[in-house]
This record gives structure tokens, sequence and C-alpha cells, in this order.
């Protein structure tokens, strides 16, 4: 796995109540489709977009589920993730990566733009039908 050219710094979106130094690892299940389990942990170097896949985790967790995102580090190598680079999106605009080395939690980020009521409403739709989907699938 070569490393991106990317500095940071890197966050990722979650549900999960973590505290600075917990490592993040892959080998869970995926949010989109549980039955995978994850070869890769993934994160971003835009914080509104952990903040996104932080509120699609909590929509997809249900219940009283809070949105969460932290300032991470990787601990090793990482690529760009091919589930959005040049398959979603030409480049990687996103600024989005996986590793298969654990990440490390440096803090939880207060700051990162949460998403409307609308915007939401149609994420949510579009996890529906995602999830719906059987041709939909993860570049594990």
């Amino acid at each position: 796995m070569a490393a991106a050219l990317e500095a940071g710094p890197f966050f990722h979106g979650t549900v999960a109540v973590l505290r600075p130094g917990e490592l993040l690892t892959s080998g869970r299940r995926s949010n989109y489709r549980p039955e995978v389990v994850m070869n890769h942990v993934y994160f971003t170097a835009l914080v509104d977009g952990a903040g996104l896949a932080a509120e699609i985790a909590a929509e997809l967790a249900g219940g009283d589920a809070v949105p969460r995102v932290y300032l991470v580090e990787p601990t090793g190598p990482f690529e760009d993730d091919p589930n959005v680079t040049d398959k979603k999106f030409p480049g990687n605009p996103t600024r989005s990566y996986r590793s298969t080395a654990p990440l490390r939690v440096v803090e939880e980020v207060a700051e990162w733009t949460r998403l409307t009521p609308e915007a939401l409403a149609l994420w949510r739709e579009r996890l529906a039908a995602l999830r719906a989907d059987p041709r939909a699938e993860i570049i594990n």
C-alpha cells in the first residue's frame, strides 16, 4: 500500500465514544453493509466529511446515537479510499483515505457542520436505497 501524499490533519466520524490515545482498528462490520467485515479503517482530511460520516453512522445506528468527530493520527501507511476516489469523483476531492493500520484518537472535535433536517432526510433516502440495492458493493 503506497502512502498518500496528504499531511492532514485527519478526522474520523462515528457514533462511538472514544478517548484520546484509543486506537481505531479495522475488523469491524460496515455501517453500510453489516454482513461485510471491513479490512480498513477510514478517515478524511475534511472535518465536515468526517461529520457527514458521523451523521450517516448515527442514522444507521438508529435510536439516540450521537454523531461524533475525532481528530486522528494514522499509525501506518494509508491510501486513497477507492470507494469514492475515481469511482464517484475524479481524483480525491473528498480527501478520503483508508488504512489497515490503526488510527490513534487525538481528541474529539466540537466544531463541524451538522446536516440540516432536509439534508438528513435526503441522506436517509439515499441510505435506504443503497442498503436495498444488492449490486451496491464496498471495495474492501
